[in-house]
């Protein structure tokens, strides 16, 4: 099966960006995560969205 979530300093990793910076982002909309428990992780889709443009 297909990885579909990670975590935000994974995200943040793969963007090459700081973490701050990756929950700017989740925080205007341009990047969309999910709540499990207490755990907050990004859809990989919205960061190749991000990355194509499409965000």
């Amino acid at each position: 099966m297909e990885q579909v979530l990670c975590s935000v300093r994974q995200a943040a990793g793969a963007l090459g960006l700081g973490v701050t910076k990756t929950y700017e982002l989740i925080r205007t909309g341009r990047l969309e995560t999910v709540s499990i428990g207490s755990r907050r992780l990004v859809k990989l889709a919205s960061v190749k969205a991000l990355v194509d443009g499409n965000a």
